[in-house]
């Protein structure tokens, strides 16, 4: 057993708790199956900024390499406390990139990105994977389970990571699944379950740590229409129960609309997009 609970603390790369601003109680109100932060919502704190941020990729030298790759330049972002905010843009605009610099998973090659007070290009490896494991949680565009493990214990992971003991670390992780409706399914692999539930175990995952911020690349992305509509509802529901602050990459304008609000990566600028 020692053997298997170190196997599987060896294993995670990412999780998620509380740090920015603090967690107030955000409320929210429903209008026409978008969720609208209220008025006061606009005068929180900024939880996550981005000022002057540029990112670009060296040449590939040889006959078929490219040049220079520019993704940004001057690029700034505010999102407050409670938001949920959707990024749409067209594939390759750099999406995803700007996901990883938000997660302290890739550093600016210009400009700051800051969480709170804290400035995340002055992280060590360290604290940036210390910073994913308490403050962000983060869900991919595919589930990324762990097939040799189960349900639970890929959602307990990021606990078990951090130096929670097994058996409150799973006790946590089955309260999770049952959040997102797979408590059923908690000894399962991921091999035996469906995109869709595989998907809500990531998002588990991403959550059992009880972040303050939601970073999610295309979350349904990769799933049918039905699919798709179940889970992004359930991120819309999890985002208002537990006070998240969220942003969301999608490539879906139904969806984005459904947002409190809409930016456009264009050119390498962020632009406020109607919903």
């Amino acid at each position: 057993m020692a053997k298997r609970e170190d196997e599987i603390q060896g294993s995670l790369h990412a999780g998620g708790k509380n740090a920015a601003s603090g967690r107030d109680d955000v409320s929210f109100v429903e209008t026409e199956g978008r969720l609208q932060p209220l008025p006061e919502a606009a005068e929180r704190n900024i939880v996550l900024r981005a000022e002057g941020l540029t990112k670009t990729y060296a040449a590939v030298p040889g006959a078929a390499g490219r040049g220079v790759l520019e993704l940004f330049r001057g690029l700034d972002l505010a999102v407050y406390a409670g938001e949920m905010v959707a990024i749409v843009g067209e594939s390759g605009a750099g999406k995803s990139s700007l996901l990883h610099l938000l997660a302290a998973l890739d550093k600016p090659t210009a400009g700051e990105v800051w969480c709170g007070r804290r400035r995340l290009s002055s992280f060590s490896a360290g604290q940036a994977a210390d910073f994913r494991n308490r403050d962000v949680g983060y869900v991919w565009q595919f589930h990324y389970l762990l097939p040799e493990f189960t349900a639970l214990e890929n959602v307990a992971m990021p606990l078990l990571a951090r130096g929670m003991g097994r058996s409150s670390a799973l006790e946590r992780a089955r309260v999770w699944l049952g959040e997102v409706g797979l408590a059923e399914r908690a000894e399962h692999r991921s091999g035996e379950l469906s995109g869709g539930e595989q998907q809500r175990v990531s998002l588990a995952r991403a959550l059992v740590t009880e972040p303050t911020i939601l970073l999610a690349d295309e979350p349904t992305g990769d799933l049918d229409q039905k699919t798709a509509e179940a889970v992004f509802g359930l991120i819309q529901r999890l985002h208002a129960a537990h006070g998240l602050t969220s942003v969301i990459v999608t490539h879906s304008l139904e969806f984005a609309g459904r947002c409190g609000r809409m930016l456009r990566l264009r050119e390498g600028r962020l632009e406020e997009a109607e919903v």
